[in-house]
């Protein structure tokens, strides 16, 4: 069994800056680190391998020659092999864009039987590349994974949180998921894994050694783009509702009233 665990390097929270002419996160030169949600991603795989030794996996990145970092973090924690996709004409790119050349990785890296992703990156927060990563490659998936465990047949069984409660799939492998911190609390390195990262020659690929054409990755490649980037007017006008919680809704209903929300 071989699985991709796909981490991303996001740039330490108080030190985010963006390109005033891209208006995209500035990550070269960045102090940087691993995606927490990342962290429980390499724990579920890790999982998976130590009830069967036999599973290979492999940790998969897209960033500036720096993300290595992170791809260091993942081997000394346990992790197999380690894949570096850097180029220039990688920068920029939207959810799409990383998805598809985060699959055309995952295709070069084949047989897969699982990718496993965090729910989300902390610097866009927008938790599309999981379920975007799956539809590229065609694999069924599922997110928001706090449970599972691997059954007969080829087969995954995972429990999901949902808005309703929980929900129990059963996923035909290959298969992509998306995992909550439910699943297990991120081991410490190992002396001997972290070693064995130390002298690790991590691959970098670029648009050639995914037969990919510069213009569909990147800033080029992506379908949609940050047109301007601003903070927010601040705005004094505020009401305080006083009273019984009937009286503070008639209050709050009279006020949106009064501001022509539509509807009301």
């Amino acid at each position: 069994m071989h699985i991709v665990v796909c981490i991303k390097q996001v740039p330490e929270t108080q030190n985010v800056r963006i390109d005033p002419e891209t208006n995209t996160l500035v990550r070269q030169g960045v102090a940087s680190m691993l995606n927490p949600f990342d962290y429980f991603a390499l724990e579920a795989a890790l999982r998976l391998k130590d009830h069967n030794p036999e599973i290979r996996i492999t940790a998969v990145t897209m960033g500036p020659p720096q993300a290595k970092d992170v791809l260091i973090e993942a081997l000394s924690r346990g992790v197999d092999d380690a894949v570096l996709l850097s180029h220039r004409a990688f920068a920029g790119a939207d959810t799409w864009a990383t998805s598809y050349t985060l699959a055309a990785a995952i295709r070069k890296l084949g047989p897969v039987d699982l990718v496993i992703c965090g729910k989300q990156a902390v610097d866009g927060d927008t938790a599309q590349v999981g379920p975007e990563l799956a539809t590229i490659l065609d694999i069924p998936y599922a997110t928001c994974v706090k449970g599972f465990e691997p059954l007969d047949g080829g087969h995954l069984k995972v429990v999901r949180q949902t808005d309703e409660g929980m929900a129990v799939w059963k996923l035909p492998l290959p298969a992509l998921i998306t995992v909550l911190k439910d699943v297990g609390n991120p081991r410490p390195r190992s002396y001997r894994a972290t070693l064995r990262a130390r002298r690790y020659e991590i691959p970098v690929w670029g648009p050639q050694d995914l037969n990919l054409k510069e213009d569909d990755v990147g800033l080029r490649g992506s379908f949609t783009q940050v047109i301007r980037v601003f903070s927010p007017e601040r705005k004094g006008d505020r009401i305080i509702l006083e009273g019984s919680i009937e009286q503070q809704v008639e209050q709050l209903y009279e006020w949106l009233k009064s501001k022509r929300i539509p509807g009301l």
